[in-house]
């Protein structure tokens, strides 16, 4: 179980990987912020569920919820570089699910609503899963720890 976990977290990603992370992950903790705190103009859980209800994503509540949590928690999880493989995966699910129910229908760009945004989001959270934490991240000392057990 040990080697697993290790394989996991263990990255020789560098430093690129640390500037994808910070910023993605910050500007997905605030999107996530939005959603679940109604922080930075956001509308909360209760606005934002009868907004996924709205779309097909129901129960609203139960779907806002998950998306804010995912974003949010995912979102500090990178920044921190903790469990980035599985924190990337997750937020990458979550861009995927808000490319093909809230913005597909809108055309490529953000100016009318488009996905643009979300896949670039996507992107980012994918080569963060394919590549892990790189440098500076708790992900190595956890790795150090489990190989020096």
């Amino acid at each position: 179980m040990k080697a697993l976990v290790a394989k996991l977290i263990s990255s020789n990603a560098g430093v690129a990987a640390l500037i994808l992370r910070v910023p993605i992950g910050l500007t997905l903790a605030a999107h996530g912020a939005q959603k679940l705190f109604a922080w930075f103009g956001g509308y909360g859980l209760e606005g934002t569920g009868q907004y996924m209800a709205s779309i097909g994503l129901e129960p609203g509540y139960l779907m806002a919820l998950l998306a804010g949590s995912a974003e949010f928690f995912g979102g500090l999880a990178l920044v921190l570089g903790l469990l980035t493989r599985p924190a990337a995966a997750v937020t990458a699910f979550t861009m995927l699910i808000a490319i093909f129910t809230a913005h597909i229908q809108n055309g490529l760009f953000l100016s009318n609503g488009g996905y643009e945004y979300a896949l670039a989001l996507f992107a980012v959270t994918v080569s963060l899963a394919i590549t892990g934490a790189g440098r500076l991240a708790l992900d190595n000392v956890i790795a150090r720890s489990l190989a020096a057990e």
